[in-house]
């Protein structure tokens, strides 16, 4: 186990804690086999149609491979988690403020999942037995599962993941061959809405903002994996895992014109399987998200155990929950587009051409200006791209990324530029 429960939360992993990069991919996959990515993957394709939609998932899933790559090795190679990454960048006081905003979005995100999976747990008992459930006392009831999951670990997630993802994969595959029957695949692929609910921009931004924090939190996974080549294996749980689990759920949405997987479930006499597989899953995927929101939150709360911050965490997030957070989907991921990816650029810059590749703990200062002012001002910026104010590269994920990357070399070019 690690260091007495701490998850090496400030600490480089040992080696006797590393793992497979395979393993790390089917957690990773997990999280797109889960209520919320499926949930995306049916909306995106009854709003665009299905070439579209394919458009979409394709762009999505490049832009989130890409930054991955990069923060994959970081983690790998310096075998610390991503706030004490930060610190290099931010500075001590600097990473804090960060990593409250990733404890925010991720509990912002646990919410949603308990959301659905309380809706898919309520469907489920009144198609299977005819039984109206309250929703909060299923959210809460599941938030104890998905925490209690998260107290053990990294290692519980991998034995969760090895169970439900292959099946689960193999059943939604299944899903998508029984919707077919009777209809033909030119009608599936001809599929257009007769009202489009979103542009193509629209959904490949929700899209990139469904998963835009695995680029800045990768290294919470990597630095557990043996080496660079088995942590880049990884990154195949976003670059094949998401675009598949959005496709699974894509053609039997169009087929059936529903966005609720249980009700899907039942049109192909299939509800009881489909709970069960699709509850793990999420389970799987939910864990994950606390998981990093205990990490982060206890960077900034330093005094409190992984343990104690996981029931914190948890705690929260389900009064998240029992709020309707989940009403306010699409503006979070489109929140998370401005203020994610800029932190990515940042950080890899700062890793492979400011600091060499080595990181000394004795270097970290309280504030590191320069990344501030480089995420405050891409941000601001990106905001008005978003907005419509003006444009740059159409794709405002995309302008905070390169505007974060640029400024800061501007205001590290004497770092950058001398060996």
């Amino acid at each position: 186990m690690p260091e007495e429960g701490s998850q090496y939360t400030t600490t480089k992993v040992q080696p006797k804690d590393f793992t497979s990069g395979w393993l790390v991919a089917l957690i990773i996959a997990g999280t797109g086999l889960t209520l919320p990515i499926l949930f995306l993957g049916s909306e995106v394709a009854l709003g665009v149609g299905f070439k579209n939609s394919l458009w979409a998932f394709g762009i999505s899933t490049l832009v989130l491979t890409l930054m991955c790559m990069a923060t994959t090795v970081i983690g790998n190679r310096s075998r610390l988690s991503t706030y004490m990454i930060l610190h290099f960048s931010f500075g001590r006081k600097g990473a804090k403020i960060m990593n409250f905003i990733f404890g925010i979005t991720l509990l912002g995100w646990f919410s949603v999942a308990l959301e659905l999976l309380a809706i898919a747990v309520k469907d489920t008992a009144l198609e299977m037995l005819d039984i109206h459930l309250l929703g909060w006392p299923v959210i809460i009831v599941v938030s104890l599962l998905i925490t209690s999951t998260t107290i053990f670990g990294i290692k519980s997630l991998e034995k969760l993941a090895n169970f439900a993802v292959p099946i689960l994969t193999v059943f939604l595959g299944y899903v998508v061959y029984k919707s077919m029957i009777g209809t033909s695949f030119q009608e599936i692929v001809d599929f257009v809405p007769k009202v489009q609910t979103m542009t193509l921009f629209q959904a490949t931004s929700i899209l990139v903002g469904s998963s835009i924090l695995f680029p800045v939190l990768m290294a919470d996974f990597s630095r557990f994996i043996y080496n660079d080549k088995q942590s880049l294996i990884a990154v195949l749980g976003i670059t094949i895992g998401f675009p598949v689990a959005l496709l699974f759920s894509a053609i039997p949405s169009i087929q059936s014109g529903e966005v609720d997987i249980i009700k899907i479930m039942k049109s192909l006499d299939l509800v009881l399987p489909a709970f069960i597989l699709l509850f793990v899953s999420t389970w799987v995927g939910n864990a994950s998200n606390l998981y990093s929101t205990t990490l982060t939150f206890s960077t900034v709360k330093t005094g409190w155990t992984f343990k104690k911050m996981a029931i914190v965490s948890g705690v929260v997030g389900t009064i998240g929950a029992l709020l309707g957070f989940s009403e306010y989907l699409f503006d979070f991921l489109d929140f998370l587009g401005v203020l994610a990816p800029s932190i990515s650029a940042i950080y890899i810059i700062n890793f492979f051409w400011v600091k060499k590749q080595q990181y000394n703990l004795y270097e970290i200062t309280e504030w590191e200006f320069s990344a501030l002012i480089s995420w405050g001002v891409s941000s601001f910026i990106t905001i008005f791209t978003y907005l419509d104010v003006f444009q740059l590269t159409h794709a405002y994920f995309i302008d905070s990324f390169l505007l974060g990357g640029i400024i800061y070399l501007i205001l590290k070019r004497k770092e950058v530029f001398n060996s």
